[in-house]
């Protein structure tokens, strides 16, 4: 990641904020191009739309691929303050954006909201895995803020065990909420 990503993953929560103070879930989304020209945002609508699918980077999605050819789009990346859902991550595909980044992990969301039977736990890199075009996810290590507690465990009889394949493809019981 270098200082030009840093600058559009602020200017994602910035428009998160915007998500925030218009009533809706602080999420937000800009799509960059190859020129490093910002050239959408989208913010998150899901309470004042009443949809939930109007996600930040869906939002973002389907005004991009009304306004731009494939070509473009394969050299674009799609900013967003938090890692994308699964469904997220499924219309960034199907878009044909190039390259995703983003602020905070689905993970470290998770741990500051605190457990929930909505959360889907299907990271952006394991839904770009199973697909047949490359796009790229700058790695990244997960940090610890200083201060900041885990989330609350899942008590077990509320679990669910799930087999999942992590990123090294290899298969993994994993507990999850029910």
């Amino acid at each position: 990641m270098n200082d030009s990503d840093l600058s559009h993953l602020k200017t994602a929560i910035s428009v998160a904020r915007k998500a925030r103070e218009h009533g809706n879930h602080p999420f937000g989304a800009v799509l960059v191009d190859a020129d490093n020209q910002v050239l959408l945002s989208a913010e998150n609508t899901v309470l004042t739309g009443r949809d939930s699918t109007g996600h930040a980077e869906t939002n973002l999605v389907r005004m991009a691929t009304q306004r731009y050819t494939s070509a473009v789009l394969a050299g674009c990346t799609l900013y967003a303050s938090t890692e994308p859902c699964a469904m997220c991550a499924g219309a960034i595909y199907w878009s044909g954006i190039g390259r995703v980044v983003y602020a905070l992990s689905e993970l470290d969301l998770y741990e500051i909201v605190g457990p929930s039977p909505d959360h889907l736990y299907l990271p952006c890199r394991e839904v770009f895995a199973h697909s047949q075009r490359r796009i790229e996810v700058p790695a990244r290590r997960r940090r610890r803020a200083a201060g900041r507690r885990r989330a609350p465990a899942v008590p077990r009889d509320q679990q669910v065990v799930q087999r999942a394949v992590g990123e090294t493809g290899v298969e993994r019981d994993r507990a999850v909420d029910q």
